[in-house]
């Protein structure tokens, strides 16, 4: 696998957890997407925001506006901005079932406390376990 800082967002997503990942894309995943969006097989392996710039079929035809922000803010990731958390990071009700994207504040959040290293190593594989496995308990977070 490619690097995983490079594979991290900086809306802080770990992409190299994501089953689109080149390195992690089945190829029954792929013929599935293939089926049922009608994306090309040649366009469905996604190499990290970075990499491609932000241009992927799952994204916005006009790229990402996260990604755009941080590169004119001169940011690796959206907690180094003086303006985080900002409205590109507001979670939604609206396919967070389906979408790791609420998870992008708490992400980093942990990479701010405990830094990208650490986080990689340790926590990131596991938040996005708990996330799609989890059960939510009102005033105390995730319960196993």
């Amino acid at each position: 696998m490619k690097n995983k800082k490079a594979l991290t967002a900086p809306c802080g997503l770990d992409c190299f957890n994501c089953e689109i990942q080149e390195d992690n894309l089945t190829g029954d995943f792929a013929e599935m997407i293939h089926e049922k969006l009608g994306i090309p097989k040649e366009e469905i392996p996604c190499k990290g925001c970075r990499q491609q710039d932000g241009k992927h079929y799952h994204l916005p035809p006009e790229g990402c506006a996260t990604l755009d922000c941080v590169k004119a803010k001169g940011v690796e990731l959206c907690c180094d901005c003086d303006d985080f958390p900002c409205a590109f990071l507001a979670p939604t009700a609206e396919g967070a079932g389906r979408y790791p994207h609420n998870m992008k504040v708490y992400n980093l959040c942990r990479i701010k406390n405990i830094g990208l290293e650490r986080w990689i190593e340790e926590e990131a594989g596991e938040i996005r376990k708990k996330y799609f496995t989890g059960k939510f308990v009102v005033g105390k977070g995730q319960a196993d």
